[in-house]
């Protein structure tokens, strides 16, 4: 099975979820890992798509208005992962470094537990994430009074083998 024909092109909705629910971005994770892997992808890319996706989650729920929808949609060369907020704004995309943005600056080496705390506490790294994961491959729409993030899986990544005795 591959997962370019086991979705329809119409959207299908994974998940739902409101700003009163608990623990909401662990409970998106698990209900795309379980689509993705129903569809046949393999273990490396539902691990770096639910990470991805994750991030949407958590900032949909922390800067938007709900109620929200996680959706997944096939193109022809793509599956089509989707959070949906009730916020039109776009958030300000962060500038990509060429080099890995995380490493650590050398004026914050060896600066013991505070230095440490500091660097962890950090905030505006989950774009960055998002973009390497994705190969560059998301964004946002924005409609009437909604926004949607996006994300690509290629169709041919590698999907699971089944043996057929």
């Amino acid at each position: 099975m591959t997962a370019n024909r086991a979705l329809s092109a119409a959207p299908c909705v994974v998940w739902r979820w409101t700003s009163c629910t608990p623990d909401a971005p662990a409970q998106a994770r698990a209900a795309l890992r379980c689509a993705l892997d129903q569809l046949g992808f393999d273990g490396e890319v539902i691990s770096d798509a639910v990470l991805a996706v994750s991030e949407f989650v958590a900032n949909a729920t922390e800067h938007a208005v709900g109620p929200y929808e996680m959706r997944l949609r096939r193109t022809a060369a793509e599956v089509i992962c989707e959070v949906e907020d009730h916020d039109p704004r776009i958030p300000a995309i962060p500038t990509f470094p060429a080099e890995p943005p995380f490493s650590p600056a050398d004026e914050n080496r060896g600066g013991g537990l505070e230095a440490l705390c500091a660097l962890l506490t950090e905030r505006g790294r989950g774009l960055h994430i998002v973009h390497e994961l994705t190969k560059g491959a998301w964004g946002f729409r924005s409609r009437r009074e909604m926004k949607t993030a996006w994300l690509a899986i290629p169709a041919n990544c590698p999907v699971k083998r089944h043996i057929v005795k």
